[in-house]
Formats: structure tokens, C-alpha cells, sequence
């Protein structure tokens, strides 16, 4: 009684059009908001000039990409920092409801 599995996938109703969250939707937009004041204060004329001015939407939509197995670039990323960054000391439970003994980690 009381013992039932999550299904992986439930944490996507939680997420905005099932893929971002508000800080990914936030990210995003502060890069949109930047290009297009770029696009109005710039002269793009030259192809070069209009690549610059796209670079914050196109590095901010980058990384709110999705990935497998991530949430999307941005954690990838920070998981990537973390692993190189931190003591790697990984503690698995599992689903059981039991163990054997209370030092088991």
C-alpha cells in the first residue's frame, strides 16, 4: 500500500510547452531583447555586421536547446562544470522501501 513508481516522464507538465522552464524562457528573452536593440542601433549593411548583432539571440537560443538525457544545454553544461569541478562521491538508493542496515548508502 503506498508504494508506486513515478514515471519518468512527469516532470514534463511541470515545464512550459513541455521543454522550458521560466529561467530558460527568461535567458532567451533577454537575448531577443538585446538583438533587436542591436538590430535598431547598428548599421547592418554587411554581412558581418548583421552576424554580430544576431550573436546573443543565437547563443542564448543555444543553450536552451534540448538535449537528451538533459534538460537542455545549460545543464548539460553545469553538470559537465560540476563533474570536473567537485568530489565525485555518487550514493545510490535505489527504489527499494527497505535495507538491510542503516549504514548502507
Amino acid at each position: 500500500m503506498g508504494q508506486f513508481l513515478i514515471p519518468a516522464n512527469s516532470k514534463k507538465s511541470m515545464l512550459i510547452l513541455s521543454f522550458f522552464n521560466l529561467t530558460d524562457l527568461i535567458i532567451f528573452g533577454v537575448g531577443c531583447s538585446l538583438t533587436f536593440i542591436l538590430l535598431m542601433a547598428v548599421d547592418t549593411n554587411d554581412l558581418t555586421n548583421a552576424l554580430l548583432v544576431l550573436v546573443p539571440a543565437l547563443v542564448t537560443g543555444f543553450l536552451i536547446i534540448p538535449v537528451p538525457y538533459h534538460h537542455n544545454v545549460r545543464t548539460l553544461i553545469g553538470n559537465i562544470y560540476s563533474y570536473f569541478t567537485r568530489r565525485r562521491t555518487y550514493y545510490w538508493r535505489g527504489w527499494c522501501m527497505r535495507y538491510g542496515e542503516k549504514t548502507d548508502r
